[in-house]
């Protein structure tokens, strides 16, 4: 959420700023500005009042004291008054902040400076490519038929169990599975990050703390009778770990990484481009977290790029990075980088990994704050991102590797799964 002063000091340059979000925020900027005085005037007056109600409470005290019962009872009709008036400004205040925070809330972050313009994914900057395509052999299948030939996946069977988009792994599918999530685990704890076993489900105040909420309810699966929602990413639990938590400059930055899984929606989705581990409804994702310094925060992201990349490389899979545009970016992300890895047999990118800076935009609904080294607290700024989503590697991996004598698996993979190949 964006900050009232902020908005304030820097009116043009926040509508400027969303403009590349392809927003026209001016009407949405002028609401702010005119509510917050709104609820300022209100606020200055409420304090006068019960300043007022103070200082003749204490005068008819004094009145008591020296006999004078008079003038006293006569200034305690005034304080009734009073009383009264407070408690309808309170109650004005009370929906004013109710009104302005309402507003805030559907506000996105604002896109950093290095955000490209543009409308759609079709926009998004490519910066980075690594690997070779590899070259397959003539019969060479899509994953989805490669899991039903070496009964690994089966799409069907989750279908029956659950519905579409909940797919079974079997056998040395899902060791292949379970190998890749402690292999990613691995990785990122022999980085430095902490790792953490997280719920599932979370209650309102983390699906708003994270910006999930009011973006994307239509994407979560919601528990209406307990009104708790099934996670979309490990992000939402992990970064409400630090709501309301008033940190200490020296223990930032703060790194931490769980594996859990997620649960999405996806509706309206259809078509060959989202057929087996392309678009699921439930998947593993393994992620990543950090709480910075803001002045640390891009130097951060830079590293957590870099150590995504190597994942990839060990993993020797072709892929590219993409800087998204301001029609792509996340509600809650000043700045984000997809991953996308190729696929050789249905010939084209998957998204694997997304990495983003939030910079204050998620410290600030989430009341995140450290003291600095002068003792005043300030905002941290929260970075994410997957050190991998689980479905597209996989598929990327049984695509990339098959042989006509079966799929061979990564080298690195195969002291975490047992086998060096699928067949």
């Amino acid at each position: 959420m964006l900050q009232v002063p902020f908005i304030r000091e820097n009116k043009e340059f926040v509508i400027e700023r969303l403009a590349v979000r392809n927003m026209d925020a001016s009407q949405m900027v002028a609401e702010v500005i005119e509510l917050d005085e709104s609820r300022r005037q209100i606020q200055t007056e409420l304090d006068n009042t019960l300043a007022e109600a103070n200082a003749i409470s204490k005068e008819i005290g004094m009145l008591f004291k020296k006999g004078e019962v008079d003038k006293a009872n006569a200034l305690k009709a005034k304080t009734t008054d009073l009383k009264e008036s407070s408690k309808d400004l309170s109650e004005q205040l009370a929906a004013k902040t109710d009104a302005l925070n309402e507003l805030l809330y559907k506000i996105p972050n604002i896109p950093h400076e290095s955000v490209p313009n543009g409308n759609s994914d079709a926009d998004n900057e490519e910066v980075f490519r690594e690997g070779a395509v590899p070259k397959l052999h003539d019969d060479a299948l899509p994953h989805w038929e490669l899991a039903k030939k070496y009964d690994i996946i089966d799409f069907e069977l989750g279908n029956k169990i659950t519905g579409a988009g909940f797919p079974v792994y079997k056998g040395k599918g899902a060791r292949l599975q379970r190998a890749l999530i402690q292999y990613f685990l691995d990785k990122n704890t022999d980085a430095g990050y902490t790792e953490y076993q997280l719920p599932h489900l979370v209650n309102e105040a983390s699906g708003f703390g994270t910006g999930q909420l009011p973006d994307k309810e239509g994407q979560m699966y919601h528990v209406t009778e307990d009104n708790l929602y099934l996670i979309p990413t490990a992000e939402v639990p992990g970064t409400n770990i630090f709501r309301d938590v008033i940190l200490n400059e020296n223990e930032l930055p703060i790194g931490i990484t769980g594996y859990t899984p997620c649960f999405r929606r996806e509706a309206g989705s259809y078509g060959a481009h989202v057929r087996g581990l392309n678009r699921l409804h439930q998947f593993d994702k393994v992620e990543i977290i950090r709480i910075e310094h803001p002045d640390n925060s891009y130097k951060a992201l830079d590293g957590m790029i870099e150590h995504v990349k190597s994942i990839l490389n060990e993993l020797n899979l072709p892929y590219r990075i993409l800087r998204l545009c301001g029609g792509d970016v996340t509600f809650a992300s000043a700045l984000t980088y997809d991953f996308e890895v190729f696929s050789t047999a249905q010939d084209r990118w998957l998204e694997i990994s997304s990495v983003s800076n939030f910079e204050t935009f998620q410290a600030n609904r989430l009341k995140l704050r450290f003291k600095n080294s002068n003792g005043k607290k300030e905002l941290a700024h929260t970075l994410n991102g997957s050190s991998l989503a689980l479905p597209r590697v996989l598929a990327g991996i049984l695509e990339n590797y098959q042989t006509e004598k079966g799929i061979l698996i990564p080298e690195v993979l195969i002291p975490y799964t047992g086998f060096s190949i699928i067949d």
